[in-house]
């Protein structure tokens, strides 16, 4: 036993004092205070930035990990020393070999076998362009380059080991002996070969199954021709094109044909010449076919039992050394080959990789066709019906293997959690380790059985082309999250358990050791000496040696061999034999714990049975109350990402990566968050309209389905994106809301009280409309009446004091009225930028009414008679003072019904009033949006402090130099601000608008008949009050039809008409109101008179007849002024006092005031330097 010497440097450090052990104690604790301090920062930083970070992690996105997995930092020679250098040289080169299997196993499993897999995803069939697919295939030929060089090695590897083996165990008897083999057997090398067998038989079923590629290689074989036809086309040199067809040809023949297994086993085995032979070596016959024999009775009497870990990937390697045996030595073990059979029985189908899965009497019977004859059709047949008969079984057995593994998952979840929370006690540790070790391999054993029932199910459903039930869908879902489940509670108490897997793995070596020492012992008590002898105690010692030290693959498998050769001679009794196997067999699977995890928990095989998804969708809005279970699909559906990365036939794998995602999200948005939202949407809409009695939604007939879980649940993981459903749900009501409100604000407090109810019953918070609500008095809108304004002036009258509409008649027991308050409540909802098209429409309506108001003046009889009355006012002015005679107009206003009358009683002089009427119902209107624009203004701007001194905004925030957003919001603001204060400082002159746009066209000499208006004036103010005094009397009547109070339109229609044609001075010469004022008084003093002459004759009815005419004639007065009145305030709106003259004249002086002020300006600047 070599050891090695201490140097020099530490020989003064041998005497141990103490104070090494203090110092290292101390630094245990700073350090473990520096991890507790560095977990609760990254748990800040975690808080901080989402408080809602998913359940289930994205494994991948760990700030800080632990790997578990010790690397050996020594070289297999370095290990592999003993004294005994023959055995160290035997033991390194098997050591070698099987390292090398083992990578080139994990090259297959990362790169090959996914690279084939995923070849041809990720474009969809209906957007496939013609040429895609070779370009496709173009892109894939380097890979299939690579493989077959990968392949070309694993062959000449297991021609290797098949040499390396055969030359230890020689039926030479002429050949010096290397060690002592008849009692060495080195089960783990063939169980090694088998491993790279299987690789090379995985690759054929994968190419075997992949009709894509097989269809994509022929047609890139035609352009391929295509291409030798016509070189210069496709811009290729001809001298390249012959050795490229050839290495494509050899691919084909090497890769593409499903040989690659063939291959391999029908290699040249026995070397030329001097070298080893195989064929012929029947004592490496005998040895293969033992240790197959031996192989396969550990793996059969595990399969199919809760214990079983890889035993069925076992099984593929012993079928490949079985026909590798059969292709070297041409012999058949008949009985074996029965057995290898039978377990078809128990194991109809393995899995491969992914959605790959493997027949072995198939596979069988293809590659040992001698072995095949011996078989009857019948049993051949029995193993196919067997097949069916286990799938219906494991269909009919799910639901409760199910239950079963969800009893059991749990309960094991809550002993992991238990047993990693529990103190360490100092005098139970040994036991507690052993607790640990057998939880930890109890969750392997359940992923692992899980898996294989997932796997086995889905995938012989898929190759044998049968439908699934909903019921299994759902099923294997379950037990898909399950899986899910058991890698998340390692993941999630990943600290503890790298604790406490170093201490098991020591504990583990520990006994293994000391069974190793009790071995040693009994070799080196018997005093004979023998070459075997020694060849045990070596490979004792050597066993011993790799087990001191972290327990590493390399280490693992030195012992494993070392015992291969230290097991011969009975160093071992039976009784310590199978512990110690039992303690190495438990160290392979604590040391590579988290690896074993990863790989049986790996879901990657659902990317081929992604059409369950939709199915489990279903499920689970049906059943919402364990909604937190998607956390785990969406994991499961996680794990194709790292194996998509290896696609090579698409320009980037992005491109496959964004379709999954694409593909994923769509139905994720269709089965469950739009129905979710939708559902949603309609449970509000009934619960706020349970006053109309829609349907029957007592829960205890219709069922209940509580929604609300699916808003609990954390943000789902998914690539870049966090989906959280609760958000998805409050934009799109959101959104509905606010678009529904838009068209329809009168609904805003019935989608607000949604809003409300959506936050209590389901903890949603909803974001404000913000849009302006309308009030429940708010009565026509401004836009209703803009667009209808020629029905509203008709259908509503004016009172100009109260700045009021009134309806002049309605079907309901009340009329409709409209004031400034409703006019700003409507700017307020439209904005100020409807104030300015409403005055448009008035125009556009006045020019209509102004073409009929000419009409009627250009009438013949209206315009002589008017032409006479004129005429006739000129002559008598002087005799009556200057009045215009009340008869004149009385008498033209009932000749004026001479002329015609329409069917309900109304007279042309009736229809013009009216006609007036309106165009100052509507000059009524725009004065009412002025005062409501003014009137929302100010509310607006009612909390700027001081409307004369608004600070710049945008100045102050470049002096603050903050950001470009931020200017940018602060112009807007100044912009608003300014458009407020300049709005609600003087509004805009409509009235004036309007008169300058009409007036000169009423003024020119084309429409000179315009101008006897003033004179009809006098007769309309007749039929006005006439009209007005019915209309008033009607409201002390039942039938009130007709029935009004007030109609200010006419007063403001004369006064805007009169100040359209300048002729107030015309009107004002007439005199008109002191003629009715003089006429009614003379009329009633001479009344008063005839009643003082009457009082003493003591006729009654004559004195009643006297005191109502009185009364009409104090009513007519009382009437003529009221609308004098109005007259008087209307005029003033149009600047009455002054005529056109005067007003351009005042226009010219203020123009010639503001030059002469900007010339002294100018002036005095200009002076002003000289003055400094």
């Amino acid at each position: 036993m070599a050891v090695e010497g201490i140097s020099p440097d530490w020989e003064f450090d041998r005497f141990d004092d103490g104070s090494q052990k203090i110092h290292a104690e101390v630094q245990l604790k700073n350090y473990g205070k520096f991890l507790e301090e560095y977990t609760s920062q990254l748990k800040g930083i975690e808080d901080a930035l989402d408080e809602s970070i998913g359940d289930v992690w994205d494994f991948t996105l760990d700030p800080i990990a632990l790997q578990l997995l010790p690397y050996e930092q020594s070289s297999l020679l370095e290990l592999i020393k003993t004294e005994n250098k023959v055995l160290n040289k035997v033991i390194t080169v098997y050591a070698a070999l099987c390292c090398e299997i083992k990578k080139l196993k994990h090259e297959a499993e990362t790169k090959f076998y996914t690279g084939l897999l995923y070849y041809g995803e990720g474009a969809s069939h209906t957007s496939v362009v013609e040429g895609e697919s070779q370009i496709q295939m173009g892109r894939f030929i380097s890979f299939l380059q690579e493989l077959s060089c990968f392949v070309t090695r694993c062959s000449e590897v297991v021609v290797n080991v098949v040499n390396q083996l055969a030359s230890l165990y020689s039926s030479n008897k002429s050949a010096t002996k290397i060690i002592e083999s008849s009692g060495v057997h080195f089960q783990t090398v063939f169980e090694h070969l088998g491993e790279l067998l299987s690789v090379l038989l995985t690759l054929d079923e994968i190419i075997d199954n992949h009709a894509a590629l097989k269809d994509h290689w022929t047609m890139y074989k035609r352009l391929l021709k295509s291409v030798h036809h016509n070189p210069s086309k496709f811009s290729i040199q001809e001298e390249k094109l012959k050795p490229f067809e050839k290495l494509v040809l050899k691919l084909e023949g090497h890769i593409l044909d499903g040989m690659i297994f063939q291959a391999c086993v029908e290699q040249q085995f026995d070397a030329l010449g001097e070298g080893v032979s195989v064929s012929k070596n029947s004592t490496f016959a005998e040895e293969f076919a033992l240790n197959i024999r031996t192989i396969f009775t550990n793996v059969e009497s595990k399969l199919g039992e809760p214990a079983e870990i890889d035993q069925r990937d076992k099984y593929v390697g012993v079928c490949g050394l079985f026909v590798l045996h059969f292709h070297i030595f041409r012999t058949v073990d008949k009985k074996l080959f029965k057995s290898l059979l039978d377990v078809c029985k128990k194991v109809p189908a393995v899995t491969l990789t992914g959605n790959i899965m493997w027949f072995a009497d198939t596979f069988l019977v293809a590659k040992v066709p001698a072995a095949a004859k011996m078989l009857d059709k019948k049993s051949l047949q029995g193993i196919r019906t067997q097949r069916d008969s286990f799938l219906q079984q494991k269909a009919q057995m799910l639901v409760k293997d199910v239950q079963s593994y969800y009893v059991f998952v749990t309960s094991w979840m809550m002993k992991m959690e238990s047993i990693l929370a529990k103190e360490k006690r100092a005098d139970k540790f040994a036991e507690d380790l052993s607790n640990r070790c057998t939880i930890f391999i109890q969750g392997i054993l359940y992923a692992y059985s899980i898996s294989t029932i997932i796997k086995t199910t889905m995938n012989l459903y898929m190759s044998m082309q049968k439908p699934m039930t909903k019921t299994s869908v759902k099923a294997l879902c379950r037990l898909v999250e399950l899986l899910k489940a058991v890698e998340h509670t390692f993941h999630r108490r990943a600290m503890v358990v790298a604790d406490s897997v170093s201490h098991i793995t020591q504990h583990l070596q520990y006994q293994a050791l000391n069974s190793i020492a009790t071995a040693k012992k009994r070799v080196i008590s018997d005093k004979k000496y023998s070459e075997q002898r020694l060849d045990v105690l070596s490979a004792l010692v050597l066993a011993e040696n790799a087990l001191n030290g972290p327990s590493t693959k390399e280490r693992r498998l030195v012992v494993s061999l070392a015992l291969s050769v230290g097991t011969q001679m009975k160093t071992f009794k039976d009784e310590e034999l199978l512990p110690l196997q039992l303690v190495l067999k438990k160290l392979d699977l604590i040391s590579e714990l988290r690896e074993r995890v990863k790989i049986q928990c790996d879901c990657s095989f659902l990317y081929w049975h992604r059409a369950v998804f939709p199915i489990y969708l279903d499920d689970a809005y049906d059943h919402a109350v364990d909604a937190a279970r998607i956390h785990y699909m969406f994991s499961a559906l996680r794990d194709c990402v790292p194996a998509m990365l290896h696609a090579k036939h698409l320009e980037s794998c992005e491109q496959l990566l964004e379709n999954y995602n694409l593909e994923i999200m769509d139905v994720f948005k269709e089965h469950l968050l739009d129905k979710l939202c939708k559902e949603i949407e309609k449970d509000l809409r009934l619960s706020v309209h349970t006053h109309l009695k829609l349907d029957d939604r007592n829960p205890f007939k219709v069922g209940m389905k509580d929604l609300a879980h699916f808003f609990y649940l954390k943000p789902i993981r998914f690539f870049n994106r966090f989906i959280d459903i609760k958000a998805y749900v409050t934009h799109y009501l959101d959104k509905t809301f606010y678009n529904l409100t838009t068209v329809a604000l009168h609904d805003w407090a019935t989608y607000s009280e949604m809003r409300n109810l959506a936050t209590q019953r389901y903890g949603l918070v909803m974001t404000e409309a913000h849009l302006p609500s309308q009030t429940l008095e708010q009565g026509l809108d401004v836009l209703e009446i803009m667009r209808n304004i020629h029905v509203f002036v008709s259908r509503y009258l004016y009172n100009l004091n109260n700045q009021i509409f009134i309806e002049r008649t309605s079907n309901n027991k009340h009329l409709n009225t409209i004031n400034i308050r409703h006019i700003a409540n409507s700017i307020r909802t439209h904005g100020t930028g409807i104030m300015n098209t409403t005055v448009n429409f008035t125009y556009q309506f006045l020019r209509k009414k102004f073409y009929i108001f000419s009409q009627f003046m250009y009438d013949e009889h209206i315009k002589s008679r008017l032409i006479k009355d004129i005429r006739f006012f000129r002559e008598i002015k002087d005799q009556t003072d200057q009045k215009y005679p009340f008869e004149r107009a009385e008498k033209f206003n009932r000749g004026i019904r001479k002329l015609g009358i329409t069917p309900d009683g109304q007279s042309y002089l009736d229809q013009f009033r009216q006609l007036i009427s309106q165009i100052g119902n509507a000059m009524g209107y725009v004065r009412m949006i002025r005062s409501g624009g003014l009137h929302c203004c100010s509310n607006a701007i009612r909390f700027v402090p001081d409307l004369e001194d608004i600070v710049n905004f945008e100045e102050l925030v470049k002096e603050e130099g903050l950001s470009e957003e931020t200017q940018k919001s602060a112009r807007v603001l100044d912009s608003v601000l300014g458009d407020l204060t300049s709005n609600s400082a003087e509004g805009t002159e409509y009235f004036k608008k309007l008169v300058d746009v009409f007036a000169p066209e009423f003024r020119s000499t084309k429409n000179m008949h315009l101008r006897n208006f003033y004179m009809i004036v006098p007769p309309l103010t007749v039929n006005f009050a006439e009209h007005s005094i019915s209309c008033k009397e009607k409201l002390n009547k039942k039938n009130k039809v007709g029935a009004a109070f007030t109609d200010d339109g006419f007063a403001m229609g004369v006064a805007y008409i009169l100040k359209l044609l300048d002729q107030y001075q015309e009107f004002d010469s007439l005199h008109w109101l002191q003629a009715v004022r003089e006429k009614y008084l003379r009329e009633m003093k001479s009344m008063v008179k005839e009643q003082n002459v009457q009082a003493t004759s003591q006729d009654e009815k004559l004195m009643q007849t006297m005191n109502l005419t009185q009364k009409r004639l104090d009513i007519y007065l009382q009437e003529f002024e009221l609308l004098y009145f109005s007259l008087s305030s209307a005029r003033i709106f149009f600047r009455a006092d002054k005529t056109a003259a005067e007003e351009n004249q005042e226009k010219k002086d203020k123009d010639e005031v503001s030059k002469t002020g900007n010339g002294d300006s100018s002036s005095s600047s200009s002076t002003d330097p000289s003055a400094k």
